[in-house]
C-alpha cells in the first residue's frame, strides 16, 4: 500500500505541475532601452526629399527610421516598408531613446509596445516647441500609434505611457483613433 500511495502522490504532482505550465501566467512588463543613432544605423536610402535608415531595435527586432518634410517615423517588424511609418502633423525630430514595453504574457520577454519622445516645431519659427510622447502597438500586421502624451503638460507623462502600451494589442489601427492621454498643448 505505501507503494500506492507514492505512486498516487507523485501522479498527482505531476498533474499538478502540468496545470501549472498549461495556466498561462500573469503577463508582468518591464522596460528595455535602446538608442536612436543615425550613426550607428545603416542609411538605405537618400535624396533632397528625404532619408530611410535599418536601425538596431531591441535584441534583433527590426526598426527603420525613416524622414520626409522635416518629420519623422519609426517602422517596426518583419517586411517593413518605408511608407508604413506614422509622424505627427508639426515639424519634429526624435528624441535619443526608444523605451520598448515588453511582456512575459507568451512565457518570455517579447516587444509588445515602444515610446518614443518626439520634440514637435513650432509652425512659424521652427523651434522646438514642444514633447510628444508617442506609444506604438507593436502588432503584427496591427502595428501603429494608439496613444499621445504631451511630455511638458503632464508631469506623470512617462507613467501615463506606460499605462498605454502596457494594455495595447486590441487597438485596431484601420478603425480606431490614436487616443490623447492627459493634458494636451504640444500643437
Amino acid at each position: 500500500m505505501p507503494y500506492a500511495t507514492k505512486s498516487a502522490i507523485a501522479g498527482l504532482f505531476a498533474a499538478l505541475v502540468a496545470g501549472v505550465s498549461a495556466t498561462p501566467a500573469q503577463a508582468a512588463f518591464e522596460s528595455a532601452y535602446t538608442d536612436i543613432d543615425l550613426d550607428q544605423c545603416l542609411l538605405l536610402d537618400a535624396d533632397d526629399f528625404g532619408a530611410s535608415w535599418a536601425c538596431p531595435g531591441y535584441r534583433g527586432y527590426p526598426l527603420m527610421i525613416t524622414e520626409g518634410d522635416l518629420r519623422f517615423s519609426l517602422i517596426y517588424g518583419f517586411g517593413a516598408r518605408s511608407g508604413d511609418g506614422q509622424t505627427l502633423p508639426p515639424f519634429n525630430r526624435l528624441g535619443e531613446r526608444l523605451e520598448w514595453r515588453l511582456s512575459n504574457a507568451m512565457g518570455r520577454w517579447l516587444p509588445v509596445a515602444t515610446i518614443v519622445r518626439y520634440h514637435t516645431a513650432d509652425g512659424e519659427t521652427g523651434e522646438d516647441s514642444g514633447q510628444v510622447l508617442v506609444v506604438t502597438q507593436l502588432v503584427e500586421g496591427n502595428t501603429c500609434h494608439i496613444a499621445y502624451i504631451d511630455a511638458r503638460a503632464n508631469t506623470n507623462a512617462n507613467a501615463l505611457a506606460r499605462e498605454a502600451a502596457d494594455a495595447s494589442g486590441d487597438f485596431d489601427c484601420a478603425s480606431d483613433e490614436v487616443e490623447i492621454i492627459g493634458r494636451f498643448e504640444a500643437w
